[in-house]
């Protein structure tokens, strides 16, 4: 019997699939998001020379990710970078975090601080529209985006929590853990399960995560990847 799980070992795939189908450009072995939302590729994990395709997809110059087994590129890619990542879930809701910090809702009237929070404390992985992919939340201060998490991928059943940031002059202050203990409990209230990435040796955010519940499930590589022709 197939493990639910194992979807994720090819996330952005099995999202572009089902649930975020409406953001994808391909075919069902190969996709990749709309080009302002999220600068993912996927294909079927089967098909070993998908990627000679890339071309149908991938502009020249143009850089991207992959998210899990890589197969063979063609000839006109190169690997930029590969980033070894903690995948990480939670299935029981996080009570062990005080949430006495006014969280709200983010919208579009939020777009603009939340893509300059993001590039400011991660860039390169948010782009002005990736905040369509699911709901997110943010914290204020004095009327300014001080911190914020969300959902990025989402496939039937999971739910991946993103874009957990806070503006440096802000840290301390355990807005982190209390936007996702938010997002998590909302998620599994509703019977869906959250997941996150984050980096291998980043064992400080390892150890807050841990300590909210989520637990290790593999590591998963971001494989960022360009077309130089």
């Amino acid at each position: 019997m197939k493990d639910i799980f194992d979807k994720l070992d090819n996330p952005a795939w099995y999202a572009l699939m089902e649930t975020q189908k409406h953001f994808a450009i391909g075919g069902d072995e190969l996709m990749c998001y709309q080009k302002n939302i999220v600068a993912f590729a996927a294909c079927h994990s089967a098909k070993k020379d998908i990627l000679n395709r890339l071309d149908e997809l991938i502009e020249i110059n143009e850089s991207f990710f992959i998210i899990g087994e890589l197969s063979a590129l063609p000839a006109n890619y190169i690997v930029e970078r590969t980033i070894p990542c903690f995948q990480m879930v939670c299935s029981t809701t996080i009570t062990n975090i005080s949430q006495d910090t006014p969280i709200v809702k983010l919208g579009i009237e939020n777009k603009e601080q939340m893509f300059a929070l993001t590039n400011l404390v991660m860039p390169g992985y948010y782009k002005p529209d990736t905040r369509l992919m699911g709901v997110y939340y943010g914290i204020f201060d004095n009327n300014q985006l001080v911190a914020m998490a969300g959902e990025r991928i989402r496939l039937n059943g999971f739910t991946e929590i993103s874009a957990v940031v806070t503006h440096p002059a802000f840290t301390g202050r355990k807005y982190a853990q209390q936007l996702v203990a938010h997002v998590t409990n909302k998620n599994i209230k509703n019977g869906i399960i959250p997941f996150l990435h984050t980096g291998e040796r980043n064992e400080r955010a390892i150890k807050i995560y841990e300590y909210l519940g989520f637990l290790k499930r593999r590591i998963i590589n971001f494989t960022k990847i360009k077309r130089v022709e």
